[in-house]
């Protein structure tokens, strides 16, 4: 079902609107969850977005992808300095409101469907609440927003199809990581090297890699000409070359298995057991030809397969836990 969402975005807008995202902290300052953070975590492929900044609204979006770990972007510059480096990334595709909506015109509209709890703006007044990032609204308030300006239906529907896949943005990030480590006058040569060849899941890493796993842990391929080597913990969110070219931070998985593991659609328990995301079809994953490894949530009493329940190191089981909590779409 599709679900609507109203950001405040005041200090970030002109980057996100330009870059086609949202991007928020995991957490407060504080350490603390933050339901409007959590709230990326909420939002669906499908969803739409009204973009407030400076008490108008003047875009809607539609969220392309789900949330994945990021570091901040680099173009927000000093604004958020006290915000930690790695956060969530929400592809959206920003459509412009022609003319702008003010929302304290529509108060006495949308005042009384505002939400008691969580709310973006104040209903007694319309000015925006502090603290508030994305915020779960109802489609009503949606309606009315839109309804009072011009909005190109098919942009909107159809817009950043191509560019906005988990994929390209992810290469866009990983290019960004990049550039970084090739002006790291603190690395040698030879470890830059090997840290950008990590990337593709080559070099020193893979040799790592292939020293600890020997078969794909989903389907039990062993061929290594068809396994990739794969980062538990995304290579662009590693914090050092040391985390980059761990061996045990990588699982040896077919094309398939990587690509649903990379994006969080399918994880893994530390006893070896196979995690499916309950917002991955399942019929998909059938089609795949991959249901059975699922065993467990396909009802099977025990492993089909004896692959799919071989535990993991403590080592492995660390990275895991990174991937269960940060990069698997629950």
């Amino acid at each position: 079902m599709r679900q609507y969402w109203w950001v405040n975005h005041k200090q970030t807008f002109n980057q996100e609107i330009e870059h086609q995202y949202l991007w928020s902290p995991k957490t407060s300052a504080n350490g603390a969850r933050n339901r409007f953070y959590d709230n990326m975590r909420a939002a669906s492929p499908g969803d739409l977005v009204l973009s407030y900044a400076n008490q108008l609204i003047r875009y809607v979006g539609r969220v392309a992808d789900f949330a994945f770990t990021a570091p901040k972007p680099s173009e927000f510059g000093a604004t958020g300095s006290y915000w930690n480096n790695e956060g969530w990334l929400l592809p959206v595709f920003w459509t412009r409101l022609d003319p702008p909506v003010r929302p304290k015109n529509l108060l006495a509209l949308i005042g009384p469907l505002l939400p008691e709890k969580y709310s973006p703006i104040r209903a007694s007044s319309g000015d925006g609440n502090q603290g508030v990032y994305l915020a779960a609204i109802p489609r009503e308030i949606h309606d009315i927003v839109v309804a009072s300006a011009h909005v190109d239906e098919v942009q909107l529907r159809t817009g950043g199809a191509n560019r906005l896949t988990f994929r390209n943005v992810k290469d866009e990030l990983d290019d960004r990581v990049e550039a970084s480590i090739r002006t790291d006058l603190t690395l040698s040569d030879t470890v830059r090297t090997a840290t950008i060849q990590a990337r593709r899941g080559q070099g020193t890493f893979r040799s790592n890699v292939e020293k600890v796993e020997r078969s794909c842990r989903l389907t039990g391929i062993t061929n290594p000409a068809l396994l990739i080597a794969s980062h538990i913990r995304p290579w662009r969110s590693c914090e050092t070359p040391t985390q980059r070219l761990d061996g045990a931070n990588g699982l040896l998985l077919t094309p398939d298995a990587d690509l649903l593991f990379d994006r969080g659609f399918i994880s893994f328990e530390d006893s070896g057991e196979v995690r499916v995301s309950p917002r991955f079809d399942q019929g998909d994953l059938r089609r795949l030809g991959l249901g059975e490894h699922a065993w467990k949530q396909l009802g099977f009493s025990e492993a089909p397969m004896p692959w799919l329940a071989q535990g993991f190191s403590d080592s492995q089981r660390a990275y895991l836990n990174y991937h269960r909590a940060q990069v698997y779409v629950t």
